[in-house]
C-alpha cells in the first residue's frame, strides 16, 4: 500500500467530515473506509490535529520543523564540545 502525504489542511477537512458523519450515527470503520484512511491514521490524526484550525495546524507543523532543526544543531554542538574536551582544548 502506497503512502500518501496529506497536508494539514486536508487532514483537518477529513477530520471535520468524519465528525459530521459520526454525528449522523455512522461507525468509525465506515467513515474511515469512505475517507480512504485506516482507523489507526484517523485516531493518530485526531490526536494530533483534534481541535485545530487550518492556520493553527500550519503553524504547528512549522514549529515542529524548526524544533527538529534546533535539536540537530544542539546535538552537533554537544558532539563538538565533547570532541574538544577529549582533546583537551577547552
Amino acid at each position: 500500500m502506497s503512502k500518501r502525504k496529506h497536508t494539514p489542511e486536508q487532514i483537518i477537512s477529513k477530520l471535520r467530515e468524519a465528525e459530521v458523519e459520526q454525528s449522523k450515527g455512522q461507525s468509525i470503520k465506515l467513515i474511515c473506509r469512505k475517507l480512504q484512511i485506516t482507523e489507526q491514521t484517523y485516531y493518530r490524526w485526531r490526536k494530533e490535529y483534534g481541535g485545530l484550525r487550518t492556520d493553527q495546524a500550519r503553524r504547528f507543523k512549522q514549529l515542529e520543523k524548526e524544533n527538529s532543526r534546533l535539536k540537530k544543531l544542539v546535538a552537533e554542538m554537544a558532539i563538538d564540545n565533547l570532541k574538544e574536551a577529549a582533546e583537551g582544548n577547552f
